[in-house]
């Protein structure tokens, strides 16, 4: 960790996400110093207090009025999820503030006939709108988390109310086997394109659970818990078995089964695992089944590549699963998975599996100046890009793997889709 923060420290300060090789900084986020707010609460959590404190310093002269249009989901998750956590995680007000302040920004993107929000709003202008004319289910339904937290901070109900009416919007149009298409069109509700638990579906079903848990599982939130167990449902219609190894595969628009799974799809064992606690016997063992089922899928995407890195992309040629897009881009979907399991079973094996991809990243990712994912795994072919994501999860990940396991209990805690524990409040 001080690797890479001292790194980005040095040569991007400031900006959004260090450029390694390159020296230099790059702002994908609207230069709102993503890497530093992503980063705090890691740095909190592990100690790194004199680090915390020049990002503290730093958070609290941010700006938010700048013309720079935004990625609504990018923002809510990596910005307003770390500055509520770190706000949880230390009480100081100017996190809060600072949350609020970025809230209030991002709240003309819900200014739709139907509540569905557009992907991009600009933070000055307030002007908001999708790039391809429809909304991405993995990004209106990764947001429920951070703006009901907000709301339940401040007292303020706007911030709930925004996305809650985006979520009953959706529970008109939810399908019998909780299976929705990527994109929805925030006018006409038209929904088309596949059905995936990797990118651009992912984290809808994860919110799905985190917002009933959030909300302390009381009667207020059963209803999201209620489509998310429909949604599992689902899952199960897209899991294969390619021996000896099970996969979630894709499901196209015409309803037919595609052969394809990515990285970030492995989020799924952990999403399983958090579910399990409060199912019925039969649907428990069918989910912790499952979840250690495809945390050694995920695995051994790691362990069977030739540098002990996931490729980002897998595919079924008709023989075996291949790999379809060789980059890998420091994610933390497996890790994350191998923590949820630890968690639940204290099998060493899943403390040795971490360990593995940790001692991988440090031979092959680690360069003079931070960390680098790979342009190509089979190469072994680096890009130039430290993203936020890897210090904000995929370190903090692997920190509580070896910490102790009571320091966020899943009955107080809740992780956001980046990684930020936020604190459980019954509605």
């Amino acid at each position: 960790m001080l690797h890479a923060w001292t790194s980005y420290e040095k040569f991007a300060w400031g900006e959004d996400e260090l450029q390694p090789l390159t020296k230099n900084g790059v702002n994908s986020f609207g230069g709102l110093g993503a890497t530093i707010i992503d980063a705090m609460d890691t740095l909190y959590i592990m100690g790194l207090h004199t680090q915390f404190q020049k990002a503290r310093t730093f958070v609290a002269g941010l700006n938010f009025n700048i013309n720079y249009e935004v990625n609504l989901f990018e923002t809510t998750v990596r910005i307003l999820g770390g500055l509520i956590s770190t706000y949880d995680l230390t009480k100081d007000d100017i996190f809060l503030t600072k949350a609020r302040q970025l809230a209030d920004r991002l709240l003309p993107a819900f200014n739709t006939e139907t509540g569905i929000p557009y992907g991009r709003v600009n933070l000055a202008s307030g002007e908001a709108r999708n790039l391809v004319g429809a909304s991405v289910l993995a990004e209106l339904g990764t947001l429920q988390v951070e703006f009901i937290a907000l709301s339940q901070r401040t007292g303020l109900q706007k911030y709930r109310i925004k996305v809650e009416t985006a979520m009953r919007t959706i529970q008109k149009i939810f399908p019998k086997d909780g299976l929705l298409p990527v994109y929805i069109d925030p006018h006409t509700l038209q929904r088309y394109d596949k059905v995936t638990f990797g990118g651009t579906g992912d984290s809808f079903y994860e919110y799905l659970l985190k917002t009933w848990v959030l909300g302390g599982k009381t009667q207020a939130v059963q209803g999201y818990r209620q489509m998310w167990e429909r949604s599992m449902d689902g899952l199960m219609t897209l899991i294969k078995k390619k021996a000896p190894y099970y996969y979630v595969f894709e499901r196209n628009s015409n309803g037919d089964l595609f052969p394809k799974m990515e990285e970030l799809a492995c989020f799924v064992p952990a999403m399983l695992v958090l579910g399990s606690y409060d199912a019925s016997a039969q649907k428990k063992n069918q989910y912790l089944w499952l979840a250690q089922q495809l945390t050694t899928t995920c695995y051994n995407f790691f362990y069977s590549s030739p540098i002990r890195i996931a490729a980002d992309t897998y595919i079924y040629n008709g023989k075996e699963m291949t790999i379809q897009d060789p980059k890998n881009i420091m994610r933390p979907e497996t890790l994350e998975s191998i923590f949820y399991m630890w968690q639940l079973t204290n099998n060493k094996a899943y403390r040795e599996w971490g360990w593995n991809i940790f001692l991988a990243y440090e031979k092959y990712s680690r360069v003079e100046n931070g960390y680098v994912g790979h342009v190509d795994v089979t190469t072994g072919k680096k890009d130039n890009k430290m993203q936020s994501y890897f210090l904000a999860e995929t370190l903090k990940y692997l920190f509580l793997l070896y910490s102790s396991s009571d320091n966020f209990p899943f009955n107080q805690w809740v992780f956001n889709t980046e990684a930020h524990p936020i604190k459980i409040i019954p509605r």
